[in-house]
């Protein structure tokens, strides 16, 4: 769907917060499925969490990321905006279980728009919590992965630059006004 925008990018870069703020100006926004099954699995128990069974935790991921595509789909905003999306669960799940063939005919299933926006590894804004426990290290690592598997299946990638929420929100709707 050429309307849905992925916001990607490291753990910890501040994709969250620049959802918050695409929201507060009447944007509708798809919140990021790993923080939602990380905090259901805290609450309940589970044991679905990326330091403890990253392929159970991906698989949940793409589930839930399908159902938000498709739950996307009955919207009449002409933007939609995901923290994350199926992209960014398949990624994890290749990592997790080194099938990067399956992983690739999945992502191809959901398409989002053409350009991806990716939010760089920015030391200075980075805090582990107790939905997000992996160091920065492994956060650069993952940022590493995605801004490779982007372009491989076929869309552009914008890095943000590394300014206020407030900015990077102009910044991405200017980006997406040229388009």
């Amino acid at each position: 769907m050429d309307s849905f925008v992925i916001i990607s990018g490291c753990s910890g870069g501040g994709k969250s917060t620049l959802l918050q703020v695409l929201a507060e100006r009447g944007h509708a926004v798809v919140d990021e499925p790993g923080r939602r099954i990380v905090a259901d699995q805290l609450r309940n128990g589970g044991s679905a969490l990326p330091w403890t069974d990253l392929e159970a935790f991906a698989r949940k991921a793409i589930s839930l990321a399908e159902q938000d595509h498709a739950l996307a789909k009955s919207n009449n905003s002409p933007w939609t905006f995901f923290d994350r999306g199926l992209v960014d669960a398949f990624a994890a799940l290749a990592h997790a279980s080194g099938d990067i063939a399956a992983t690739r005919h999945l992502a191809w299933q959901h398409r989002y728009h053409s350009t991806v926006f990716m939010t760089p590894p920015w030391r200075e804004i980075y805090h582990p919590d107790a939905e997000r426990q992996q160091l920065f290290p492994a956060a650069e690592e993952e940022y590493g992965r995605l801004i490779a598997l982007y372009p491989q299946l076929g869309y552009r990638t914008v890095i943000l630059p590394k300014a206020s929420p407030q900015a990077r929100a102009d910044f991405l709707l200017q980006r997406l006004q040229e388009r």
